[in-house]
């Protein structure tokens, strides 16, 4: 069974798991890991919806889509 966690810390720990792991701006990588950081931290949609759109973000490019 999982930990329970403060409200938010979840998240934290996801985009700092993906940040630590990410290795470039391979988009197939990205995705991947967001997937994975969703599992992992057992985060919501909207959760995991947040994480996809901050790191599309990273990337420098406006408007750009991590699906």
């Amino acid at each position: 069974m999982g930990t329970i966690m403060p409200q938010g810390e979840a998240i934290r720990q996801a985009v700092k798991w993906i940040s630590e792991m990410r290795s470039g701006e391979d988009i197939d990588q990205m995705v991947n890991l967001i997937d994975d950081a969703s599992s992992r931290f057992n985060l919501s949609p909207k959760e995991e919806i947040f994480l996809r759109s901050y790191f599309s973000g990273c990337r420098g490019e406006p408007g750009s889509d991590l699906q």
